[in-house]
């Protein structure tokens, strides 16, 4: 046997199991595996089985590798984490192609579209970049996640039939809530912010937007714009990320101020009134719940105080004129005037929509319809 071999690394090219390596090193050696054996204290059978791959190099059995060998522990123990990651990839890899038809109850195009997830060259690595995306393992993990999700919104009464598109739509907005730093969620803050975003009403996105996200996480509550997906009916979303951290979440289906504004106040009284538990999902035709309901005046009476909305109706004098002097006083945009008016019967919903602001919003976030 030569004893001359002092190398301490070795460097596989393939992912062959560390007894490949520990074969070579005693061929260099001119040392038997018995004597191997022999020289660590170690049956004859685990070492022909570590060089076979049947079994696993210890940390106990690094140190005596190093002692006998002149191979470090440290590579040792490396060499067996890295061929024990390869196996376990190899066999993701496995799973991952079992698990392609899930890319089928999701609106991948849409996604790959919208930036929310990179297009990828085979099926597989386009599965693991949707796990990525709604962090999950699995496509069970990711059921028994939005599995919670459907019990909040059957509650509401929104219907689920694009399950995959609302988990999406979900998902990201949860992406980018969790990017906006808000304070501590502050009831009484955030109750000052809405009486400040009121008056934000008669601006243009580019001057509501940022002044809205800025408000609202100063008083705990992240709010973000997510385009909805096809087949959705999305209109918003709220829901508690932590104990302290609210999320306003409102697509662009509508095109008009009076809706935003609406839902945006719609959403915020959830919020103050409702449990944290709770997950609202909107859609255009809301849900006769008590909950909806309580949220719907919330906003109602936010937007137009109702003294003020009873003197104006009394009056009669719905025209074009009578509606922006109305909404000028009350420190309102038109549209939501036009909106409530509509709402309520008092004129038809063809009549005064050139008051209503349409809503064009920044290039980056048109998609499919």
């Amino acid at each position: 046997m030569s004893s001359t071999m002092t190398r301490t690394e070795y460097h596989p090219a393939d992912v062959s199991p560390p007894g490949a390596t520990l074969l070579e090193a005693l061929d260099e050696r001119e040392m038997t595996q018995a004597e191997l054996a022999l020289r660590t204290g170690r049956p004859k059978k685990t070492i022909n089985e570590i060089v076979k791959g049947k079994a696993a190099i210890t940390p106990e059995t690094a140190l005596q590798f190093e002692r006998v060998l002149g191979i470090s522990a440290t590579f040792w123990n490396k060499r067996e984490q890295q061929y024990r990651e390869a196996l376990a990839r190899l066999a993701d890899e496995q799973r991952l192609k079992g698990w392609v038809s899930w890319l089928r109850e999701l609106p991948v195009k849409q996604m790959i579209a919208r930036g929310w997830v990179r297009r990828r060259d085979d099926k597989s690595s386009q599965v693991l970049e949707l796990l990525t995306f709604f962090g999950v393992a699995s496509p069970e993990a990711y059921r028994v996640i939005f599995e919670q999700e459907v019990v909040a919104f059957r509650k509401t009464g929104v219907s689920t039939s694009d399950m995959g598109g609302t988990a999406a739509w979900l998902r990201q907005g949860e992406i980018e809530a969790a990017e906006i730093d808000c304070a501590p969620y502050d009831e009484r803050r955030f109750r000052e912010a809405l009486r400040k975003i009121r008056a934000l009403t008669n601006e243009p996105p580019e001057g509501f937007e940022p002044e809205v996200i800025r408000l609202c996480a100063e008083a705990g509550v992240a709010v973000v714009f997510v385009q909805d997906l096809p087949r959705t009916g999305i209109c918003g979303a709220t829901r508690w990320l932590t104990p302290t951290k609210a999320v306003i979440q409102l697509s662009f289906r509508y095109k008009t101020d009076d809706h935003l504004w609406f839902t945006f106040f719609h959403e915020a009284g959830h919020i103050l009134l409702h449990r944290k538990k709770e997950v609202f999902l909107e859609q255009e035709e809301r849900a006769a719940t008590a909950e909806e309901e309580e949220a719907n005046t919330f906003a109602r009476d936010l937007l137009i105080a109702a003294p003020g909305w009873r003197s104006f109706v009394r009056s009669g004098h719905f025209q074009a004129a009578d509606i922006i002097a109305f909404a000028n006083e009350v420190g309102v945009a038109p549209g939501i005037v036009v909106g409530r008016l509509q709402h309520d019967k008092l004129i038809p919903f063809s009549q005064c929509n050139d008051l209503k602001r349409k809503l064009a919003w920044p290039a980056q976030r048109d998609g499919e319809e």
